[in-house]
């Protein structure tokens, strides 16, 4: 999984050369907001108009996500802390340096900071097609 994360994050950083475009809009699906800090548009041969997003999760102490679905493809690394999950229909730790992949319109129950007194924080990426949304409320 860390080698997925490290191929997309070399596919951002070859598409950062013209600028990234930064989003101001936010996700609510912990207290505090996450932040969409790269968005590109992909159009080469193979990846038309697919676009790349790239947000960081912030969970605070204790706290557990809200339940939602990922419409496309997600993968994420632990920037600090140790969370546990609960999608694809398993529970999951990862710590700090572990990448892990979501499959598209699976359930994610939530996810849960496991340290009570640090934030956790995630890296995520997403691709899919332009204008399409990356997170979506549980059914």
């Amino acid at each position: 999984m860390k080698k997925i994360a490290l191929i997309i994050l070399a596919m951002c950083a070859g598409f950062v050369t013209a600028h990234a475009q930064h989003d101001s809009k936010s996700v609510n699906v912990t207290k505090t907001p996450a932040k969409v800090i790269f968005k590109q548009l992909i159009n080469t041969t193979d990846l038309k108009n697919q676009e790349i997003t790239v947000i960081v999760v912030t969970i605070a102490p204790g706290e557990v996500s809200g339940a939602h679905i990922h419409p496309i493809p997600t993968v994420g690394y632990v920037l600090e802390g140790e969370v546990e999950m609960n999608f694809n229909g398993k529970t999951h730790r990862f710590k700090q340096g572990d990448a892990f992949y979501e499959v598209p319109n699976q359930i994610h129950k939530g996810t849960k900071n496991l340290n009570s007194t640090k934030d956790a924080k995630l890296l995520v990426y997403f691709i899919g097609p332009k204008g399409k949304p990356f997170i979506a409320p549980a059914h």
